[in-house]
């Protein structure tokens, strides 16, 4: 199949090309009947590279050269992960992984998915997202983990048929936290007082202005507890796991041999041996193409603002962190 596909491919290339080359030659060359040959020639020449892309474009368009999509989860993930004018845009948008993996689904040369992943994990129903779509891929999907696949990461990975990672990978921290910053003691030195407004006694439940009262604790406490008791549902449904081997890990991360150990990751291996696998499982070579996130003009102008501005900065503080006599800011 993968031999056909190519021979196809390289006839459409061969065929827009030999017409492009005829057509050229008919308008610039035999056509014109002046002395105007040998200008005729240069702009035959000219046109031709255009040629060879169209030619190109279109064989890719009507015979795809892929056959597995990539989709990439980096960084800690959320639904907004934009970032500022001073900074990088960084950060896993769910909502954006999401379109990526629909639209690979949606392309008929996709036979298979591989979700790459290195994240700590970040927020709770993004992360969930971004785990149903890959349930929902219609063939068979593989997550593959790079650095890290915690918290949230995992969550993405069980939504997969199998899940890889490499001997060194941080793998787990099955668990969900919450967090508090209490202010309530320099509130009282600066002589800043909180007066409570609220409609419903736990709606200020958590103000860092204020000591957490115990019944305030519980509650917080509870929420916490339900987000895990779902987090390690959901996992041993997927992972056809016992709920008690998950809750043993207490919410620990593993290096991938012993994450392998525990069951949590399937098979070890590099990218190399997950595109073998997809091979033998779908019969046929494998090629890849990584599906990236499609912005409209006004976004990608502002992403590509906060880039060069983030890249400047940068640059200019170097100057300053160099080695040697120099300034240093660090």
């Amino acid at each position: 199949m993968g031999f056909l596909k190519t021979a196809l491919r390289a006839v459409l290339f061969v065929g827009v090309v030999a017409i492009g080359v005829a057509a050229g030659w008919f308008l610039f060359l035999w056509y014109p009947s002046s002395g105007r040959e040998l200008l005729g020639m240069l702009l035959l020449v000219l046109a031709i590279p255009a040629v060879v892309r169209v030619g190109a474009s279109v064989a890719g368009s009507v015979v795809p050269g892929y056959n597995v999509a990539e989709v990439g989860v980096t960084g800690a993930i959320s639904r907004n992960s934009g970032g500022g004018i001073g900074s990088a845009p960084t950060g896993a948008n769910a909502d954006r992984i999401v379109d990526q993996i629909e639209r690979a689904d949606a392309d008929s040369s996709v036979d298979a998915l591989v979700v790459r992943l290195n994240t700590p994990g970040g927020e709770i129903v993004p992360s969930e997202d971004i785990k149903l779509a890959a349930e929902e891929f219609d063939g068979p999907t593989i997550a593959y983990t790079t650095d890290t696949c915690a918290s949230g990461g995992y969550e993405i990975a069980s939504g997969c048929d199998e899940i890889w990672a490499r001997d060194g990978s941080i793998v787990g921290s099955i668990g969900v936290i919450g967090s508090r910053v209490t202010a309530a003691e320099l509130a009282d030195r600066l002589g800043i007082q909180y007066e409570q407004l609220t409609a419903g006694e736990y709606k200020d439940a958590g103000t860092p202005l204020k000591e957490l009262e115990d019944d305030e604790r519980e509650y917080l406490q509870g929420l916490i507890d339900d987000y895990y008791e779902q987090f390690v549902s959901n996992v041993a449904e997927r992972r056809e796991m016992d709920e008690a081997t998950i809750e043993e890990t207490e919410a620990r991360v593993y290096i991938g041999t012993k994450a392998h150990e525990e069951g949590l990751v399937d098979e070890l291996g590099t990218k190399d041996d997950v595109l073998d696998a997809l091979e033998d499982r779908l019969n046929a070579p494998v090629t890849v193409r990584e599906f990236e996130p499609q912005y409209p003009l006004a976004q990608r102008v502002q992403l590509g603002s906060q880039r060069f501005a983030f890249a400047f900065g940068a640059g200019i503080a170097s100057i300053f962190s160099a080695e040697g006599d120099q300034f240093k800011f660090r």
